[in-house]
């Protein structure tokens, strides 16, 4: 069983917002349009995605931004300082709490790998169509392909080791997700789910993000606490484990998502104190295609 503790994550969401800000701003000035008025941002995290829809949109355009753990909004509400308005609501509610948060029908409503947390997805999807205006448009960026940042051959234990782990984080979600109560599978793709809604027009635009090696030291930084948060995660250790950065969720059970030889290994490269530490070599990068996929509510 596997259970998150959001105001854990609360830390790590944060300095996502931050380290994203490129990407979020590109994205967000592909999804506006003139004449806007209302916009949300549900599950919206460290609120990153709030603050540069805020910055593209015009003054006088409403912003809100939603989210079901206290602790996570305070931190969007920090980072977005004052440009948009934050509220407490969970899409597990259906759809009456988030029409109230909004407080009127949106122009655009963009949900961020929020959605895969919602016990019932499509359930989720058809809430967050429901709160459109006429003629508005639901985002969801989900899936995608996994980054990729490491050689094949590290120089330390069996090659292929970031595939191994993208496996694991693969057998993790699947556990995740039937540990959500009331658990609803969905058997088809995000696009599908967006026309069920009753959405039409609907396409999704994959954005490719690409830093070469030889990574600046704050980014090659980042990337280490990245990988941390990962291994934390496939380990159950973190916050509230005893030791790590606040991005340990709860695990309880017998499950083992790393073979003992890979864990090993991720424990030398993620010590900087280590022969194999990553945060001393030249050739990590970063290539990440992330899918964005958009339906428009009839008018």
């Amino acid at each position: 069983m596997i259970e998150i503790d959001w105001a854990e994550e609360a830390g790590r969401l944060r300095a996502s917002a931050a380290g994203e800000a490129d990407w979020n701003a590109a994205v967000a000035g592909s999804l506006v349009r003139d004449g806007d008025r209302v916009v949300a941002d549900v599950g919206c995290g460290g609120g990153g995605m709030a603050k540069a829809l805020a910055e593209a949109l015009p003054a006088g355009t409403t912003v809100v931004a939603i989210d079901a753990d206290p602790e996570v909004l305070e931190q969007a509400r920090q980072h977005t300082a004052g440009l948009v308005r934050c509220e407490l609501a969970s899409m597990d509610a259906g759809a009456e709490p988030l029409r109230q948060a909004i407080a009127a029908p949106a122009d655009l409503v963009w949900a961020s790998a929020s959605v895969h947390h919602a016990a019932d997805q499509q359930a989720a999807i058809d809430a967050l169509a429901s709160l459109l205006a006429p003629g508005g448009r639901l985002a969801l960026a989900e899936g995608g392909l996994p980054a990729r940042h490491l050689p094949w051959d590290l120089g330390i234990g069996e090659p292929g080791l970031e595939l191994r782990l993208d496996l694991a984080q693969d057998k993790w979600f699947k556990v995740m997700r039937e540990s959500l109560p009331g658990s609803v599978p969905m058997p088809y793709g995000w696009t599908e789910a967006l026309s069920r809604a009753g959405l039409t027009d609907v396409t999704t635009r994959s954005v490719l993000t690409e830093t070469p090696a030889p990574l600046p030291a704050g980014r090659l930084d980042e990337l280490v606490n990245q990988f941390r948060a990962r291994i934390e995660r496939m380990t159950g250790t973190g916050a509230g484990h005893g030791h790590g950065h606040g991005h340990g969720p709860v695990v309880t059970g017998d499950e083992e998502w790393l073979e003992p030889a890979d864990l090993e290994v991720w424990r030398q490269l993620l010590d900087p104190e280590g022969q194999y530490y990553l945060g001393r070599r030249r050739d990590l990068a970063v290539l990440s295609v992330r899918s964005v996929h958009l339906g428009h509510a009839a008018r």
